[in-house]
């Protein structure tokens, strides 16, 4: 990868986790009191920014809330809240998904990229600690341990660890590689609206390779088999709870047919189609996912049109 691509703004910046220190009560508190200290309250698994950048406050600006160790960054030790929303002031609308804070980054602010590691493993735990409320086992309720990075159940003793889903997503491609007849292979989702496409990913599952996973999901997705499989990079995505193997892959096979659940069409594409010089007008996606850095690594270029 000669050029920086999107998706490495998300891991350039990354942070001590100062894990040794997540049973370190002593330790914790004297960070806890420091002034120096900085913490992003969560509503939820939402976050407020103020004038449009992240909001971290001192220590006793924070509501009551389960507090998670996110590290330091900056010589700073910077510490996540999460609240209950009813326990959080402002107004509903003023606490936004991480989502919804990417358009910044794609404007160039460093600022956000250096806040994004945190932002990653904050709304990460708090989506999992949110959705994880009872023992699997036998129902009891958790307590929080280890500076939230574990929660252990009050009747049966078993604990639970943060949850990542592998998810593997895809460049398949055919012809000759960087020849006029190259072509990638890109489906629309059935939720998505006409013209909207990107490269195809679905989920690893128990007992399987990554490789078979991609193999798998191409001929599931698009009936395309897939012969050599390279390993291009890799994202965190804690939109729940995923983290984004990048693959490149060669096809042996050109002949598509859709499942029709998952993927309402899927077709082979030209670099002249995704510069904007053809007549197949289409949108993919110009953002700092790994699905952008595939296009654009294939491409050579930055994408044209996104979404």
């Amino acid at each position: 990868m000669p050029r920086q691509l999107p998706h490495v703004a998300l891991s350039q910046y990354a942070h001590d986790r100062e894990g040794m220190h997540r049973t370190d009560d002593e330790w914790l508190a004297q960070r806890w009191a420091l002034d120096s200290t900085r913490v992003l309250v969560l509503a939820g698994s939402r976050l407020r920014p103020v004038d449009g950048r992240v909001n971290w406050v001192s220590p006793r600006e924070t509501p009551a809330g389960t507090r998670i160790l996110l590290g330091h960054s900056d010589d700073v030790t910077r510490f996540a809240v999460i609240a209950q929303p009813g326990d959080v002031p402002g107004e509903r609308e003023e606490w936004i998904g991480l989502r919804d804070l990417f358009p910044r980054l794609l404007a160039g602010d460093d600022t956000l990229a250096a806040d994004i590691p945190l932002l990653f493993h904050a709304i990460g735990m708090a989506e999992w600690h949110w959705a994880t409320r009872f023992c699997p086992r036998c129902g009891g309720g958790l307590e929080s341990t280890h500076a939230g990075h574990e929660l252990q159940c009050t009747s049966c003793g078993k604990r639970q660890f943060p949850r990542t889903d592998p998810a593997v997503i895809m460049a398949v491609t055919t012809g000759e590689p960087g020849g006029d007849d190259e072509r990638i292979l890109l489906g629309r989702q059935v939720s998505w609206p006409e013209g909207r496409f990107s490269t195809l990913a679905g989920f690893c599952e128990p007992g399987e390779t990554l490789e078979a996973a991609v193999r798998r999901e191409v001929l599931e997705e698009s009936g395309v088999r897939v012969a050599e499989v390279s390993y291009f990079g890799n994202q965190p995505w804690p939109l729940p709870a995923s983290l984004m193997i990048g693959f490149t892959a060669r096809a042996e096979t050109q002949e598509i047919k859709v499942d029709g659940v998952e993927i309402a069409e899927a077709r082979w594409f030209s670099r002249a189609d995704l510069r904007g010089e053809t007549e197949h007008a289409i949108k993919v996606p110009t953002g700092i996912s790994i699905s952008s850095s595939l296009m654009e690594d294939w491409l050579g270029e930055p994408l044209h049109a996104g979404w």
